[in-house]
C-alpha cells in the first residue's frame, strides 16, 4: 500500500513538471487528488499580492461558484487556510460561523463539507487546493494529512510553472512595449526615452495597464 502510494507522487510530480503553464499543472494535479480521495468536486485557488486569492481550475459550475464566494467576500476556508498556515476543515458549509457571509451564501450552493488545504513550498504559500462534497462531514483528518502530501508534491511544480508564465508574460510585455516606442520614435522623431514617457503618461492618465497601452498602439496606430 505504502509503495502504491508513494508511486502514485513520484508519477504525479512526473506529469506536472511536464505541463506547459499553470492552469493544466493544476488540471492534472486536481486528476490525481480526486482519485486518491475518491470525490468529485475540488479547485485550486492561487495566492496574490495583498492577501488576494485568484481562482485558477475547478471541476464543475459548483466550485466555481463557491470559489467565486471566497474571492468576492474575502472570506472562506481558503482564505484561513492561507492565513493561519494550516488546512481548514468544514464539515457544513452553509452553517459554519467562522465565515458568515460565504456561509449565508452557500446555502444555495449544493456542496457542504470543504476541506482546504495549502499548497506550499519552503518559503511560501502559493495556492489552496479546496476539496468539496454535497453530504454533510465527509472529510476527515485522514483526507486532511493525504490532500497535504499530494499538494506537498505539486507545490513546488505548480509554483515553478507560475514564475515561467509570469517570466515569459514580463518578456512579451517588454517586446510589445518596444514595438509601440519604435512606433512613436519614427513618427514624432522621439527619443526611446521620451517615447517610453509618453506611454507611461497616457497609462497613468487612463488607468490602463503599460502592457494594454502598447498593444493597443501598435493594433490601431494611435493611442485613443
Amino acid at each position: 500500500m505504502k509503495d502504491g502510494f508513494a508511486q502514485d507522487l513520484a508519477r504525479m510530480a512526473q506529469v506536472l513538471h511536464d505541463q506547459p503553464d499553470v492552469e493544466q499543472t493544476a488540471e492534472r494535479f486536481l486528476e490525481f487528488v480526486l482519485t486518491a480521495l475518491a470525490t468529485n468536486h475540488a479547485s485550486v485557488v492561487l495566492t496574490q499580492r495583498a492577501g488576494r486569492l485568484e481562482p485558477a481550475v475547478s471541476t464543475d459550475a459548483l466550485v466555481e461558484e463557491a470559489d467565486r464566494l471566497q474571492v468576492e467576500l474575502g472570506e472562506g476556508p481558503a482564505y484561513d487556510a492561507v492565513q493561519e498556515e494550516r488546512s481548514v476543515l468544514s464539515g457544513n458549509a452553509a452553517a459554519d460561523e467562522r465565515w458568515p457571509r460565504w456561509s449565508a451564501e452557500m446555502t444555495e450552493v449544493a456542496l457542504r463539507s470543504v476541506l482546504s488545504v495549502r499548497l506550499r513550498t519552503p518559503t511560501r504559500t502559493v495556492g489552496v487546493l479546496n476539496l468539496f462534497d454535497p453530504a454533510t462531514d465527509r472529510f476527515g483528518e485522514s483526507d486532511d494529512v493525504t490532500a497535504q502530501m499530494y499538494a506537498d508534491h505539486a507545490a513546488v511544480a505548480v509554483a515553478n510553472a507560475r514564475s515561467e508564465s509570469s517570466l515569459w508574460e514580463a518578456i512579451d510585455s517588454r517586446r510589445l512595449v518596444g514595438q509601440a516606442q519604435g512606433i512613436l520614435m519614427e513618427r514624432f522623431g522621439l527619443t526611446d526615452e521620451q517615447a517610453f514617457a509618453v506611454l507611461r503618461r497616457y497609462s497613468q492618465d487612463n488607468n490602463v495597464r503599460l502592457r494594454e497601452v502598447a498593444e493597443r498602439l501598435i493594433r490601431t496606430r494611435k493611442l485613443s
